[in-house]
């Protein structure tokens, strides 16, 4: 796999793996992994809060007076 950066983007990634004292390559892994564990975990409170919010509708209505 071949990853193309803009100037500023390399800097970026030079800065992560400089700080977390690894190699470009482990620091964009990391980087991609993180971003994937936010997402879903993100993704997943929001399915859950709908659902709560469904489920108590009525609840928080009569909590809400």
């Amino acid at each position: 796999m071949t990853l193309r950066l803009t100037d500023e983007q390399e800097r970026a990634l030079a800065l992560l793996a400089e700080v977390d004292q690894v190699s470009k390559q482990e620091a964009t892994v990391r980087a991609i992994m993180e971003t994937a564990a936010r997402r879903v975990h993100s993704a997943r409170v929001r399915e859950l809060s709908a659902g709560a919010r469904a489920r108590y509708a009525d609840l928080l209505d009569r909590l809400g007076q």
